[in-house]
């Protein structure tokens, strides 16, 4: 893909706005409002393109991944990170591949398709134990599973984060644990896909790298008010917010 020119965007104030308004959503899903973020895909896919877009909000999930590991960085449960690593890897490569052979259009409903196929499963488990289901979901082929979606659908639209929602609330960790388990996972796999993004889709420059700057300051805002969220909230209140987030978000992608 030829290198694209955000010139046009000086001194527009309604796309800075939107861009701004992104930045405080980065902020916010990765210190702890989970599936948020999918509030703003279609949002900047229509301000700058969709596989624009994913260039432009890359390097800011990048730095708000940053804060969030600052933060929850003695929070998270390593062992379910290493089993999905692996196969989101091979999930960015699928992506690649995908993003050759269909239309774009049909990227919002394969994601949403894969992520009620996570909720049915988490649905199915509901009644077990956390021992069960730490059973279950421990098996190779179900991380392995999780692991390709999210890696598919972060590549594609930076949309994994209610796949691995699913994939965490089934395993019933407790809310600081479930934020900071997402952080370090997210800012493994989102640093990776830099060379991808830049090299084969050629959709992260100076140009984007710049609109980034301008973001920062509302990014910072939205890691305060995540973190204020998280802290305030009881613990099952998390557990149902973060539900309730995942399915609105995935309803969106549908659309």
């Amino acid at each position: 893909m030829d290198c694209f020119d955000f010139s046009h965007l000086d001194g527009d104030l309604v796309q800075i706005s939107f861009l701004l308004i992104c930045g405080i959503i980065v902020g916010m899903s990765k210190t702890g409002i989970q599936g948020i973020m999918t509030l703003a895909i279609p949002a900047m896919a229509l301000v700058f393109g969709g596989k624009e877009s994913t260039g432009v909000i890359l390097p800011m999930l990048c730095f708000a991944d940053l804060l969030a590991v600052i933060y929850y960085r003695r929070q998270a449960e390593w062992k379910y990170i290493l089993k999905l690593l692996p196969t989101a890897i091979a999930g960015f490569f699928l992506a690649i591949w995908v993003d050759s052979m269909i239309d774009k259009t049909m990227f919002g409903k394969l994601m949403a398709l894969s992520i009620f196929a996570g909720f049915l499963v988490m649905f199915i488990t509901r009644k077990n134990t956390m021992e069960e289901n730490q059973k279950i979901f421990s098996k190779w082929w179900c991380a392995a599973i999780f692991g390709i979606l999210g890696g598919f659908t972060t590549m594609i639209g930076n949309a994994a984060g209610p796949i691995m929602a699913v994939y965490l609330l089934s395993m019933r960790l407790p809310k600081y644990a479930f934020v900071g388990t997402s952080a370090w996972f997210f800012l493994i796999v989102n640093y990776l896909k830099i060379p991808l993004q830049i090299f084969a889709w050629n959709n992260i420059t100076p140009q984007t790298l710049a609109l980034n700057i301008i973001a920062i300051p509302s990014i910072f805002l939205g890691a305060f008010l995540g973190v204020l969220f998280v802290k305030h909230l009881p613990e099952k209140s998390y557990r149902g917010f973060i539900i309730f987030m995942t399915l609105v978000s995935t309803l969106l992608l549908l659309f």
